[in-house]
C-alpha cells in the first residue's frame, strides 16, 4: 500500500505540472489583449502598455511561465487582471458552490441508483425491470442541457413551484437555498442515476448467480439476508469503480448546469474569466478542477483496495 501510495502521489505531481503548464500556454492562444479587455475600447495605447506591464504581459514569454510557477509554488494564484482582486478571495466560494452541487448529485444517485438497480435484478426479466432498464437508457441518451432546460420550463414557467430567484447562500437563508438547489441537483443527477442503476443491475446479476449465494440459499438463509449481506455488497465494488467515473463526469457537467440556472460555480467563473482573457482565473480554476480530479480518483483507487484485498498493486 505504501509503494502504491508514493507512485500514485508521484504520478499526481506529474498530471499537475502538465496540466498546468498546458493551460498556461492554451489561455495564452485566446484572441486578444487581456489589458485592453481590462481597459475597455476607449482607453489609450499609453494606458495599455502600462496595464501590460503591471500584469507581467511585456515580458518574455519564457519569463511569464517561470514566473508563473514561482509565484504558484509560493501559494499565490495571481491577480485578476479584470477585477483586481487576488484569485483566492473569490475561488474557494466558487469552489464550494460546485461541489455542494456535484456531491448532492452523487449522493441523490448512488441512493436512488442502487435501489433501483437491486429492484431490477431481482425482478429480472419481469415488467418493472423493463421499465427500469428502459428508463435508464432514456436518462443516459437526454444531453444534460436538455434535462436542465425541460425542468426549467415544467416546474418554473408552467408550473412555478421554484421559481428562479437570485442565489443564497445557507448561511443566510437555508429555506431559500435548498430551493434553488433543487433543480440543478436534479438535473445533474440524471444522467448518473441512470447509469448507476445499469452498473448495480449488471452486477447483481452476476452476483445473484454466484456459487457461494446459491451456497447461502441453500443453507436456509431468508432471501432479504442472501440479497443484503451476499449479493449486493459483493455487486458494490464495480459500483465503487464506477462512482470514480461518474463524479469526474458530474465535475465536468457542472459548466452547463452552472449556465443554465445562473449558478455561481467554479465553471461560470471559468467561462467569464475565458471570455475576459483573464489569465490567473483561468489558470487557477483549471489547476483546481484538476486537483480534485486527481484526488477523487486516488479514492476510488484506495477504496476499491480496501474492499477487494485481491486488487493488485499495479
Amino acid at each position: 500500500m505504501r509503494r502504491f501510495l508514493v507512485r500514485r502521489f508521484g504520478q499526481a505531481i506529474v498530471q499537475l505540472l502538465l496540466v498546468g503548464s498546458i493551460v498556461f500556454f492554451l489561455a495564452r492562444l485566446i484572441p486578444g489583449d487581456p489589458a485592453r479587455a481590462a481597459l475597455g475600447d476607449a482607453a489609450t495605447e499609453e494606458q495599455v502598455a502600462l496595464t501590460r506591464a503591471a500584469m507581467h504581459l511585456d515580458e518574455p514569454f519564457l519569463g511569464q511561465f517561470l514566473g508563473f510557477w514561482a509565484r504558484l509554488f509560493q501559494g499565490d494564484l495571481g491577480t485578476s487582471m479584470i477585477s483586481g482582486r487576488a484569485v483566492m478571495q473569490d475561488l474557494p466560494s466558487r469552489i464550494g458552490n460546485s461541489l455542494e452541487l456535484v456531491l448532492l448529485a452523487l449522493a441523490v444517485s448512488l441512493v436512488v441508483g442502487i435501489v433501483l438497480g437491486r429492484i431490477a435484478a431481482t425482478r429480472a426479466d419481469k415488467p418493472a425491470d423493463h421499465a427500469l432498464v428502459a428508463g435508464s437508457i432514456f436518462g443516459i441518451s437526454l444531453p444534460v442541457f436538455v434535462v436542465g432546460t425541460l425542468l426549467l420550463l415544467v416546474f418554473a414557467v408552467l408550473f412555478p413551484i421554484l421559481p428562479p430567484r437570485r442565489f443564497t447562500s445557507p448561511w443566510e437563508d437555508p429555506v431559500a437555498h435548498l430551493q434553488i438547489l433543487i433543480l440543478p441537483v436534479v438535473t445533474l443527477a440524471a444522467a448518473s442515476c441512470a447509469v448507476i442503476t445499469r452498473m448495480t443491475r449488471a452486477a447483481m446479476l452476476e452476483t445473484l448467480n454466484a456459487d457461494y449465494v446459491r451456497t447461502a440459499r441453500a443453507k436456509g438463509l431468508a432471501e432479504k439476508r442472501v440479497i443484503r449481506r451476499h449479493a449486493l455488497r459483493t455487486a458494490m465494488l464495480p459500483v465503487v469503480s464506477m462512482t470514480t467515473v461518474e463524479l469526474t463526469t458530474l465535475i465536468g457537467s457542472t459548466v452547463l448546469v452552472e449556465t443554465i440556472f445562473g449558478w455561481p460555480g467554479m465553471s461560470s467563473l471559468l467561462m467569464n474569466a475565458v471570455g475576459q482573457r483573464d489569465y490567473p482565473v483561468i489558470q487557477a480554476v483549471v489547476l483546481a478542477a484538476a486537483t480534485i480530479v486527481i484526488l477523487v480518483n486516488l479514492v476510488g483507487d484506495l477504496a476499491v483496495r480496501v474492499l477487494d484485498p485481491r486488487a493488485e498493486d499495479n
